[in-house]
């Protein structure tokens, strides 16, 4: 499977947006999707994680009552809504997507990042 995400930018501090992750070459359905983040100078990290049916979310604390991960199998697409961002928010955001929700730590398949930078 070939992921796309798409919808970063500059934002300034409170503001939102919201990222998608579109697939290709395969049904998204059929794989638990993660986002992840890089900071400069620091490693990746967890943001938050669906299963493929989409009845299993979980989230990194830091990101919890302001992040939102959603799905829509009919178009082969993951959502992450960033709601109230902070400076500290500020990364390269990644896509990735496995054959299980518990593995999603180890996602076989990803995709190119897309930056977000958040203004104080």
């Amino acid at each position: 499977v070939q992921l796309q995400a798409s919808g970063g930018g500059l934002v300034q501090a409170g503001g939102s947006l919201r990222l998608s992750c579109a697939a290709s070459g395969r049904t998204l359905s059929s794989y638990a999707v993660g986002w992840f983040r890089q900071a400069p100078g620091k490693e990746r990290e967890f943001v938050a994680a669906i299963s493929g049916s989409g009845s299993k979310t979980s989230y990194a604390d830091s990101v919890k009552g302001r992040f939102t991960i959603s799905r829509d199998n009919a178009k082969n697409t993951v959502y992450l809504q960033m709601n109230s961002l902070k400076p500290e928010d500020t990364a390269v955001y990644y896509c990735a997507a496995a054959g299980s929700y518990s593995s999603i730590l180890w996602a076989k398949y990803w995709g190119q990042g897309t930056q977000v930078t958040v203004s104080s």
